[in-house]
């Protein structure tokens, strides 16, 4: 862990979270890959019974918006995570064309940077902060004029409230789940 970096955890607060693929090589730079991540992202949110709040599914690296889990801990669920994605987007050969060489090499190392960014979201603020930085990465980065242009984040959802591979904890879903008599137990704690 970087130094000065301290991590809380069982404070029933959002985390921000970043983590990048192994030396930033752009091993997430094809539609299937990014698919295959969002997938394996739901799974493991199901597994450990963590919200998502938002994400991003960059080329190198994920930003992701979620509570601590219901089961384990929030490492556990993120080393979870990043094992069975590299596994599994290693098995179906998604790593682009030109990166074919390198994917032969991550059989010998790391799909995945080791360490991942953590930081507490204490406030409402401070979620929306962090969700327009994910929602506008593509943007910034070149990749899509607007962020609705970008399939692999939360943006979508957040804005018309359509459901994709990864549930998303918005408004929208408590609206979903208040029609199905679904009340959720889960609280984030509200500081301003």
């Amino acid at each position: 862990m970087p130094w000065g970096l301290r991590r809380y955890h069982q404070t029933r607060h959002l985390h921000f979270i970043t983590f990048s693929c192994y030396r930033r090589r752009p091993f997430l730079s094809t539609p299937s890959a990014r698919c295959i991540f969002e997938l394996t992202l739901e799974r493991t949110r199901v597994w450990y019974g963590f919200f998502v709040t938002g994400y991003v599914v960059m080329p190198e690296h994920v930003h992701l918006l979620i509570s601590e889990p219901e089961r384990g801990a929030l490492a556990s669920a993120l080393q979870m995570l990043k094992q069975i994605s590299a596994h599994q987007l290693l098995a179906c050969s998604t790593l682009p064309r030109s990166l074919q060489k390198v994917g032969e090499r991550t059989n010998h190392h790391p799909f995945w940077q080791v360490r991942y960014y953590d930081f507490n979201v204490w406030s409402s603020h401070k979620r929306a902060e962090k969700l327009r930085y994910m929602h506008n990465n593509p943007v910034e980065r070149g990749l899509v004029v607007n962020p609705q242009d970008w399939e692999w984040s939360s943006f979508r959802h957040y804005e018309t409230g359509v459901e994709g591979a990864v549930e998303i904890e918005s408004h929208w879903t408590a609206r979903k789940r208040e029609k199905m008599g679904i009340f959720s137990q889960a609280r984030m704690r509200n500081v301003s």
